[in-house]
C-alpha cells in the first residue's frame, strides 16, 4: 500500500537551527499548529495541501538564514484569512511577527469597482508595510518564488497576470534588496510564461550549445588563472556561470541580434582576497584584453543602493569573443548574491548596519513619493517605473550617489535630492558647467541643482523626465495648480449665474438651499460643486438647469421633449430580440418600446460597459457602467441594457487634448483624426499659463474600438501630452 509521507516542521528545525544556534525553536512548533488548524483540508492552486505550500515559504526563508520571526511569518502568512487575528498572533508570537504576517496578507474583506484597483491597494499596502518593516517583503517573495514554481497548474491567462506581475514588481523588487539569486530566478519563471515560445527556443539552442560552452568557459578560466597567478595575485575563486535567459531574451531584443551574435552567454567571476586584488585583477585583464570602451564599472568605490560592490568590465577574449568579467571579495560576493539578508540587521537584537540603513531610507523614499498618487492605473505604472535597472550614476556634490535609468536629465536628479529641490529647479551644474535641464545625465557626472522659490514645475518638464518620481511629483503639482484655478473660476461662474436669479453663494449657503443644489448636482461640497462648474463637469447648461424657477424649468423640458431622436441623442428600445433590418441600438432585457436616451455626461459607445437608467417618466438613460453620475443614483433604478444594431451609426465622443502651444497643432491633431475616418464636429482650445494648448474635441465614431485607434494615434504625436475621454 502506497504511504503518504507524513509532512512535518522537522526538516524546517534543522534548517532553523543551523544559523539560530541557541536560540528556542519552539514557537515553530505552536505556528504549525495553527497552520494545520486553519489550513485542513485546504488546497493550494498547485493541488498540493495548502499547509506543505506554507512550509516550503518558511524553509525558503530559514535557508536564506533569516531570524527566528521572519520565518514564523513565512509559515503562518495565510493565517489572515482564515479567521485568526494579528491580536491573537501579538499575544502568541510577538509584534513583529503580527506586523509582518499583516503586512504580508492581500486585502480580501473589500470590494473595489476594478479589478485594476484592488491590484494597486494590495500593492500600497505592501509598500506602506515594508517602509515599517522589510521582511514583509522578504516573506513576500519567498511565497511568490514559490507559486511561480508550480503556475503551470493554473490556465494561461492566470499565468500571463501572476508571471506579469512578478516581473514588473517582485523581480525588481528582490533586485533592491539585492538579492541577486531570487531576482533572477523570478526573471527567468516569469520569462517562462509570459513568452512561452521564445523561452523553449531558447533554451533549445543554449542546451544544444552547452558542451561547445562548456569547453570555452574552461580555456578561459585556465588563462585567467595563469595571468593572475603571474601578476602575483591567487584568486580564491573564478567562475563562468551562464547568464539567466531573460537577461541573454533582453540583450537579443534591445540590439536586435540573433542569438548568435550574443559573444557573452557566459560571466566570469573573479573573487579575490583583498580590495587591493580587485584592481590590481583588473589591470592584469585589461594588459592582456582589450577593454571594451564604456563596459567599465567601478562599484566598489561608488557601491549601488542596494549595497552591491563589484568591479565589471566587458574585454574582447580568446577567439575574439566578448566576455563580462566581474571582481570583487569574498564578503562582496555574499552581498551580491544574498543582499540585505547577507547582513541581517534583525539577528538576535542587532542594529541595523549603515549601509542597510541607506536601502532602507531608499525603500522609504519609493513609497512616499507614491503616496499622493490616487489614481490606481497611474500608481501602478509610478511603481513600476520606480523599480527600473539603473543605468546611470551621478553624484552630489558631496559625494552622494544617485541612480537613473537612461535618458535621465537635471529634473530627475533634483526630485531624487527632494521633492521641493524639484519643484524650485531652474537649472543645473554639472562638472562645474551650467548646463540645460534636458542635458542627459551620464555615469560619473557630479550634479548641482540650482533653485529659485519662485519656480514651480512646467507641464513641458513631463516630456523630459524618465524617473516615475520625478514624473507623478509634477503631475500631482499640476492637478493641484488645476484645481485652484477650477476652483476660482467655477466660483466665478456660479456667482454669475446665481445673479441673474438674484442671489448669490453667501445667501444660499446662510439659507441653507445649498444643501438641496448639491443634492441635486450630485456634490460632496460647496468646494467640489466649484471645481466641477470651473472644470466642466458640470456645464452651465446644467447647473442653470437647477437654478431656473421650477415653472421656467418645466416649460424648458417641455421644448427638450419635442426634439427628434437625432437631435436629442433619443432612442426607442426594440424587443429582446429584434427583428432582422432593424435600425435600434439599444435593446433592454424584456421591455419593449421604452424611449431610450444616451447619456451626455458619459456619452457612452458600443464596446462600452453600459447600465440604463430609469429615469422619472422619461424612459430610460443610458450611462457607462462606470459613470460617477450613474453612481450617485438609486441602483435598485438601474436595468439591464445592451448594445444592438450599432452598425453604420455614429456616436458622439468629446475628447481632451492637451498639447505643446506650437504652430500647427491644430492641423496636425486634425489630420490625424481624419485619417483614421472619423468626423471632427466641434473643435475648439484655449492655451495655458505654461504654455500648452488645452484643446476639446467632438468627434464621431464607430464604436469603441475605433476611439481607441484615435486615442493611440493622438497619444503617439510628439507634441502631444495627453489625451483622455470626458
Amino acid at each position: 500500500m502506497l504511504q503518504i509521507p507524513t509532512i512535518n516542521t522537522r526538516g524546517l528545525k534543522v534548517l532553523a537551527g543551523n544559523h539560530l544556534q541557541g536560540v528556542d525553536l519552539s514557537p515553530i512548533d505552536r505556528a504549525w499548529d495553527i497552520v494545520e488548524e486553519v489550513h485542513q483540508g485546504e488546497k493550494h492552486f498547485s493541488g498540493e495541501p495548502y499547509i506543505l505550500h506554507s512550509l516550503e515559504v518558511a524553509s525558503t526563508l530559514a535557508s536564506m538564514k533569516l531570524d527566528l520571526d521572519t520565518i514564523l511569518s513565512g509559515l503562518l502568512h495565510g493565517v489572515l484569512k482564515h479567521g485568526v487575528t494579528t491580536d491573537e498572533l501579538r499575544e502568541k508570537f510577538g509584534a513583529s511577527v503580527a506586523q509582518i504576517v499583516d503586512g504580508s496578507t492581500k486585502i480580501t474583506d473589500m470590494q473595489y469597482n476594478s479589478k485594476l484597483a484592488h491590484q494597486a491597494e494590495n500593492v500600497r499596502k505592501m509598500l506602506l508595510a515594508i517602509a515599517s518593516d522589510v521582511r514583509v517583503l522578504l516573506v513576500k517573495l519567498a511565497d511568490r518564488l514559490q507559486d511561480m514554481c508550480v503556475l503551470e497548474a493554473v490556465d494561461r491567462e492566470k499565468q500571463r497576470e501572476v508571471a506579469g506581475e512578478t516581473m514588473d514588481l517582485y523581480a525588481p523588487l528582490a533586485g533592491r534588496l539585492g538579492i541577486d539569486w531570487m531576482k533572477r530566478e523570478l526573471e527567468d519563471l516569469a520569462f517562462k510564461f509570459l513568452h512561452t515560445d521564445e523561452f523553449a527556443e531558447l533554451s533549445r539552442k543554449l542546451e544544444s550549445s552547452l558542451e561547445e560552452r562548456q569547453i570555452y568557459v574552461d580555456e578561459v578560466i585556465g588563462i585567467l588563472n595563469e595571468k593572475l597567478h603571474a601578476s602575483g595575485i591567487k584568486p580564491t575563486r573564478i567562475i563562468g556561470r551562464p547568464k539567466h535567459l531573460y537577461s541573454i531574451y533582453k540583450k537579443l531584443i534591445v540590439q536586435n541580434i540573433p542569438l548568435e551574435h550574443v559573444y557573452d552567454k557566459v560571466a566570469f567571476r573573479i573573487i579575490v582576497n583583498s580590495l587591493n586584488e580587485c584592481y590590481e585583477a583588473l589591470g592584469t585583464i585589461h594588459a592582456n584584453w582589450a577593454p571594451v570602451p564604456g563596459r567599465i564599472k567601478d562599484f566598489i568605490s561608488v557601491p549601488k543602493s542596494n549595497n552591491y560592490q563589484s568591479m565589471h568590465t566587458t574585454v574582447i577574449g580568446p577567439r575574439g569573443h566578448f566576455i563580462e568579467i566581474q571582481i570583487r571579495t569574498e564578503q562582496m560576493d555574499l552581498i551580491a548574491q544574498e543582499g540585505v539578508a547577507a547582513h541581517w540587521a534583525y539577528k538576535e537584537g542587532q542594529k541595523a548596519e549603515q549601509h542597510d540603513m541607506k536601502l532602507f531610507r531608499e525603500l522609504k523614499k519609493l513609497v512616499v513619493a507614491l503616496q499622493e498618487v490616487e489614481d490606481p492605473k497611474e500608481f501602478l505604472d509610478s511603481v513600476r517605473g520606480e523599480l527600473y535597472d539603473p543605468d546611470v550614476y551621478a553624484l552630489t556634490p558631496n559625494g552622494e550617489v544617485k541612480e537613473f535609468p537612461k535618458e535621465s536629465c537635471p529634473i530627475d536628479f533634483a526630485y531624487a535630492i527632494h521633492s521641493e529641490v524639484g519643484d524650485h529647479c531652474t537649472g543645473a551644474k554639472v562638472n562645474g558647467r551650467l548646463v540645460p535641464l534636458k542635458y542627459q545625465l551620464q555615469n560619473g557626472d557630479i550634479v548641482e541643482i540650482i533653485t529659485s522659490p519662485s519656480q514651480t514645475p512646467r507641464r513641458g518638464w513631463l516630456n523630459l523626465v524618465k524617473t516615475s518620481r520625478a514624473r507623478s511629483r509634477i503631475r500631482s503639482w499640476l492637478r493641484r495648480e488645476e484645481k485652484e484655478k477650477a476652483l476660482k473660476l467655477g466660483r466665478e461662474i456660479c456667482e454669475r449665474e446665481l445673479k441673474k436669479n438674484n442671489t448669490t453663494l453667501k445667501k444660499m449657503v446662510k439659507s441653507g438651499h445649498i444643501r438641496l443644489l448639491l443634492k441635486q448636482l450630485h456634490c460632496n461640497s460647496l468646494d467640489d460643486m466649484l471645481v466641477k462648474v470651473g472644470s466642466g463637469t458640470i456645464t452651465v447648461q446644467h447647473l442653470e438647469k437647477f437654478l431656473l424657477p421650477t415653472e421656467v424649468r418645466q416649460e424648458k423640458e417641455a421644448i427638450e421633449s419635442s426634439l427628434t431622436p437625432a437631435e436629442s441623442g433619443v432612442y426607442v428600445s426594440t424587443p429582446r430580440k429584434p427583428a432582422e433590418g432593424s435600425d435600434a441600438i439599444i435593446q433592454i432585457d424584456g421591455i419593449d418600446d421604452m424611449l431610450v436616451k444616451i447619456s451626455q455626461c458619459c456619452n457612452p459607445v458600443p464596446g462600452d460597459d453600459i447600465i440604463g437608467f430609469i429615469t422619472m417618466g422619461r424612459g430610460v438613460s443610458v450611462h457607462k457602467a462606470d459613470c460617477l453620475n450613474l453612481k450617485q443614483t438609486d441602483p435598485l433604478r438601474w436595468i439591464d441594457v445592451s448594445w444592438s444594431n450599432t452598425s453604420n451609426r455614429q456616436h458622439r465622443v468629446e475628447l481632451l487634448v492637451s498639447a505643446e502651444n506650437k504652430r500647427g497643432i491644430f492641423a496636425e491633431i486634425s489630420a490625424a483624426i481624419s485619417s483614421d475616418n472619423a468626423n471632427i464636429v466641434e473643435i475648439s482650445a484655449h492655451t495655458t499659463p505654461v504654455d500648452t494648448a488645452d484643446i476639446r474635441i467632438t468627434v464621431e465614431v464607430e464604436n469603441l474600438e475605433h476611439l481607441q485607434i484615435i486615442n493611440q494615434h493622438l497619444r503617439q504625436m510628439t507634441h502631444v501630452i495627453s489625451v483622455r475621454r470626458k
